[in-house]
């Protein structure tokens, strides 16, 4: 295998470069696609918590479409000379995946192009797979204190070898999961659509052959770092910038906060760039992030230099483009590597967990991380960030059909996204690419319950000039014997509002709402016993507002109050706004609203810049705001 790069006398041709680039997207999407259709757990084939990605020899990835996990633990055992064609790798062990795993339901597929007899580029898929063994169905214990209660480690082996499966492996994988019918399947989808993927990529290179090809991947790169250098960086002024959050619990100890830090510093030279000193730079500093919890919510982040953590983080940056439609427009693949350094704390954070430590709601340190980074940055640029979001959560039920066979109902239900300086936030998003709720139709077919209401969570979303996005609201009424289990974060701790905007409601779930066994279910649980006949309710969370609420026009809330997305109570009490009448003929009173928000502003005093939510002085001792929280 050669190991130069392509010469930098290679002239390279804008129109291939536009060409391969929509291919490269192409063939993703049909990866994507292919598993989508021909896998069989609900988690993969009906919530689409998958992903795929191309990259090339050097292990960079190309596309930016979606993220997804590395190739260098496959090349770290087992080098480019020694694959052959048909291998397919498979790897799932967080502590031997670089970084690029975060918890063991998390399955990767790995598939190395060939052209003329060398590995050119590399096909990936990864998802969560509905259960791959452990003390609880799904693989998720909340109350986890090792990896090993977590399920089944394997790390990089090579599945298939040229073409033949190797079927020991896979018997000891599907023997250990409650599902293994769906297992097995699922992994046969993710084979299949990567080496189709594969041949799709070889075909590309017989077309143009190997060097233009290259040149033009070393171009994609090139074009992505530079866009973002002079587009993005240029923004954000020179300096040292410093914000953290938490996550309230970990399923063991008592509810705290778990603080997650960024020193964020910006320096006009140290990066990429034909300017003398180089180009701008970006370090995220994460020195001061607490020490790793007892309980699951550890990430594996300070691997391959931060790698999987640069790319998961930097589609925030997004957020500084000069337009929403400018926004749309940017990928990001590892064409930002290159711009961003990473400082890690000494092992034993919760960034840097030290083996064996539980992993499986590491949701909660890896979103709260975009949160984080969102609101570092609203310092350094006067608030034009979105205010906050928790767009994952895991909820289901489990238990006994119909005809007493075991069944599993996962499912990743998101949240409202913040409100922004220029809109409002969006209802109901999922931070996966294109994963969604089930499907009523599929989940009422297949399991013992009804789902009786599926809507939008009124007043979820955080008061603002411009308001956070709702949350869901989900009814399951039980039509046997069950269990209900979680892996959620923000039921005490809310997403904070920024710039006098205020924090969107926490996550809840209520068992028997408004009936005789009615109680509240921690939002991390494993085991919540429902008797047949009683309802769940699930309200997710809704996103930070944005601005000030006593800002917002009156004809906008007038018609938040006829979409129903906030109560007339929500309406006074959020936003000073008096109103009257039915849903869908609401009646403003506008002197008893100017009157009652000139009330409000002369009574408040000095507010931060950040509004966490009431849920804050609980777990800080009656603190209403952080120190980082002030300008």
């Amino acid at each position: 295998m050669s190991s130069t790069t392509t010469p930098a006398t290679t002239v390279v041709d804008p129109i291939l470069v536009e060409i391969i680039e929509g291919t490269l997207a192409s063939v993703e999407q049909e990866v994507e696609t292919a598993i989508g259709r021909t896998s069989r757990s609900p988690m993969i084939r009906d919530a689409h918590d998958f992903r795929a990605g191309i990259y090339d020899w050097q292990m960079r990835k190309l596309t930016g479409r979606s993220y997804s996990a590395l190739v260098q633990p496959v090349v770290r055992d087992f080098p480019l000379e020694t694959m052959r064609p048909g291998d397919v790798f498979f790897h799932n062990d967080v502590y031997e995946s670089e970084g690029g795993i975060g918890h063991l339901p998390d399955l990767c597929v790995t598939v190395p192009v060939f052209f003329e007899g060398e590995v050119v580029a590399f096909v990936q898929a990864f998802g969560h797979h509905d259960d791959i063994g452990g003390a609880t169905p799904g693989s998720m214990p909340s109350t986890a204190t090792s990896v090993f209660e977590e399920g089944l480690m394997v790390p990089p082996i090579k599945l298939w070898d040229q073409g033949v499966p190797n079927r020991a492996a896979l018997r000891i994988m599907t023997r250990n999961s409650r599902m293994p019918d769906s297992l097995a399947a699922d992994l046969d989808a993710e084979c299949s659509a990567c080496l189709m993927g594969a041949k799709r990529i070889t075909e590309l290179f017989g077309r143009y052959g190997r060097e233009p090809i290259e040149a033009a991947f070393q171009a994609i790169l090139d074009k992505t770092t530079e866009t973002y250098r002079r587009e993005i960086l240029s923004k954000i002024p020179d300096g040292e910038y410093v914000w953290e959050d938490y996550a309230e619990h970990d399923g063991v100890d008592e509810p705290r906060l778990h603080t997650q830090r960024i020193t964020l510093t910006k320096t006009s030279t140290g990066g990429p760039g034909t300017e003398p000193g180089g180009g701008p730079k970006l370090i995220f500093d994460f020195t001061g992030t607490a020490p790793q919890a007892k309980g699951p919510i550890n990430h594996c982040g300070d691997y391959a230099d931060g790698n999987f953590l640069k790319k998961w983080l930097a589609p925030i940056l997004r957020n500084l483009a000069d337009t929403p439609e400018r926004m749309a427009e940017l990928d990001v693949n590892e064409g930002i590597v290159p711009l961003i350094e990473m400082k890690f704390p000494e092992k034993g954070t919760l960034l840097t967990p030290i083996f064996p430590a539980p992993t499986n709601a590491r949701t909660f340190v890896i979103l709260r991380l975009l949160g984080v980074l969102s609101g570092v940055i609203a310092k350094a640029v006067d608030g034009r960030m979105p205010a906050d979001q928790e767009t994952i959560r895991y909820t289901g039920v489990y238990g006994k059909d119909r005809d007493g066979q075991d069944y599993l109902m996962r499912e990743v239900l998101g949240g409202g996204s913040g409100g922004r300086y220029y809109a409002d936030g969006e209802d109901t998003i999922h931070v996966v690419p294109e994963s969604r709720n089930l499907p009523t139709e599929f989940t009422e077919s297949r399991f013992p319950f009804l789902v009786e209401r599926l809507g939008l969570a009124v007043d979820s979303g955080g008061a603002g000039r411009y308001r956070g996005g709702l949350g869901y609201e989900k009814h399951i009424r039980m039509l046997k014997d069950g269990h209900f289990m979680s892996i959620a974060d923000r039921s005490i701790l809310a997403c904070w509002g920024v710039k006098g905007g205020k924090a969107g409601r926490p996550f809840q779930v209520t068992i028997d709402p408004g009936g005789p066994h009615e109680r509240e279910v921690e939002a991390l649980v494993d085991a919540e016993e429902v008797k047949a006949g009683e309802v769940i309710r699930i309200r997710t969370t809704g996103g930070g507002g944005w601005g000030d609420p006593l800002d917002r026009p009156v004809d906008e809330i007038e018609r938040d109050l006829r979409w129903g997305k906030i109560s007339f109570d929500g309406a006074r009490a959020d936003y000073g706004v008096v109103a009257s009448g039915t849903k869908d003929e609401p009646a403003i009173d506008t002197a008893a609203t100017e009157e009652l928000r000139a009330t409000i502003r002369a009574e408040r005093g000095e507010e931060p810049f950040f509004d966490r939510g009431p849920g804050y002085a609980s777990l800080s001792g009656g603190a209403t705001s952080a120190d980082v929280d002030w300008l």
